[in-house]
């Protein structure tokens, strides 16, 4: 069946900035969905607007401001209708890391929620790892990649901007980065290229997304 994301359906739920209230929220809730994470002013975003429907993410003029999870939740659709026969999934829309222009007290707190988010957690949660095609493997990227491994989190890496690598050179480069990024991060998934800006790798990207959410619907009904 071609299921597609129900953009129509994407509603903002909550936005959280205490770690008790987050750690009630995960605790309480027997959420699906997923997880967007990146660097701050890497397409977060307009990625997720491309994804989930235009809008549904603010997108700040000034990186590194949002210090709060914001959770979204939304539904599949099945040849233009809401698809009703799986359960309320959610999206939660993680604060950007590595902006320096931030306070010591604002970074302290980004940590606490953080920890708390990918403590709190289970495995029906896919994290998806922003980052910039132009600049992979910053030192900030490669700094939340240590931090994420532990956790055991399903996380798939995702390079946005790929309409701004403007000759083949650049595109051979980002090409021959993949086995090392598999070698250096061998628990990652997959690797998607998108462009959030042209839609480009959107499709692939929604329909890895959606067989995640569909194979933890079946795995919670074998449970029951």
């Amino acid at each position: 069946m071609d299921f597609k994301i129900s953009k129509s359906s994407t509603k903002f739920r909550y936005g959280i900035s205490d770690p008790n209230q987050l750690k009630d929220f995960l605790k309480n809730n027997n959420a699906i969905g997923i997880g967007f994470i990146g660097r701050s002013n890497v397409g977060k975003s307009s990625s997720i607007n491309a994804i989930f429907g235009k809008n549904t993410a603010r997108i700040s003029k000034t990186p590194g401001r949002t210090r709060e999870i914001n959770i979204f939740s939304f539904g599949l659709e099945l040849e233009g209708k809401l698809y009703k026969d799986t359960p309320e999934f959610f999206l939660f829309d993680l604060p950007g890391y590595g902006h320096a222009k931030v306070s010591k007290e604002m970074k302290t707190q980004w940590q606490e929620l953080m920890h708390t988010f990918f403590t709190g957690t289970n495995e029906k949660i896919l994290m998806l790892n922003l980052q910039d095609a132009r600049h992979p493997m910053q030192d900030s990227d490669l700094e939340f990649r240590d931090y994420l491994e532990p956790f055991g989190h399903h996380t798939f890496m995702i390079f946005n901007k790929l309409d701004k690598l403007k000759t083949q050179k650049e595109r051979s480069a980002l090409e021959k980065l993949k086995p090392r990024i598999f070698k250096e991060s061998s628990w990652v998934e997959q690797l998607h290229f998108i462009s959030a800006e042209k839609g480009t790798g959107i499709p692939p990207l929604e329909s890895a997304i959606i067989n995640f959410l569909l194979l933890h619907v079946e795995r919670e009904k074998i449970k029951e």
